[in-house]
């Protein structure tokens, strides 16, 4: 199982939608796709049709838990109207963490032993990130095999990317293996010179770490959220899906080599 989590301690970079464009590509694939929605606006969760007001359970049930069942983990997922795509979904609830159980022994793995109770049932699992440093994203962090960074290709977005960094080295001191992770220019639109001047600035300044292309405005994005369908399946020759698809391989890559390397 692989897990990706998708995160930028800044809003409206492109995460929600680099989470369901993947998750619907994986999905066409074949692949098993477990989402999990740790934001508490829950726009992974709504994306989905899902009304997380009205849900018997949400991911807030599994941290109050601690130690979750597997079988409590299979009842608070939904399956998704798509073939391969379940979620586990957020609520305003995950807000309140921090404060009611945020200094709670072990509350940062929680999520990492969420996944060992379903490891054999998907292939892939995609983590939706809030904003913001907190318990949830401290868990969605511990918990993956690479960190996926989204920005917007436009100069305000740095700051959220070098934050993004900042976090990943105080939480390095704690970690034993190196955080992998991969800066994905969003939201890039060739005809401005500021998109083409902050590409070229995150070039400059995380090297390797950047993917060698970029995903482009496209409008199909907003129209596949406006029907709550993944743009893989609402536009599936849309050129913001074929650039997601170009990101999917590269990182499918990415991960053989992980696997290859850690092979005795």
């Amino acid at each position: 199982m692989i897990v990706w989590t998708v995160a930028n301690q800044k809003g409206g970079v492109g995460k929600t939608t680099t989470v369901v464009s993947l998750a619907g590509l994986l999905a066409q694939r074949g692949q098993r796709v477990l989402l999990i929605d740790t934001d508490p606006h829950a726009s992974l969760t709504s994306y989905f049709d899902f009304d997380s007001d009205r849900l018997e359970g949400t991911l807030y049930e599994l941290f109050q838990a601690a130690k979750p069942s597997s079988e409590l983990v299979n009842r608070m997922t939904l399956k998704t109207k798509f073939d391969n795509i379940s979620l586990l979904p957020a609520s305003i609830t995950l807000a309140t963490l921090d404060r009611v159980m945020g200094n709670r022994e072990g509350m940062g793995l929680v999520l990492k032993r969420v996944l060992l109770r379903v490891q054999d049932q998907y292939d892939y699992v995609l983590i939706d990130c809030p904003p913001v440093l907190g318990v949830m994203m401290v868990n969605a962090l511990a918990a993956c095999d690479r960190i996926l960074v989204p920005v917007q290709t436009e100069f305000l977005a740095l700051k959220g990317l070098e934050r993004m960094m900042k976090t990943f080295e105080i939480m390095q001191r704690s970690k034993r293996d190196k955080f992998r992770y991969t800066v994905i220019p969003t939201m890039f639109d060739k005809r401005t010179r500021a998109s083409l001047m902050t590409l070229q600035s995150i070039k400059e300044q995380y090297g390797e770490a950047v993917w060698n292309a970029v995903i482009p405005i496209d409008t199909k994005f907003r129209d596949a959220s406006l029907l709550h369908i993944p743009p893989s399946i609402y536009a599936p020759g849309s050129r913001g899906t074929y650039a997601y698809d170009t990101l999917l391989n590269y990182l499918d890559a990415e991960e053989r080599q992980r696997t290859h390397e850690v092979k005795p």
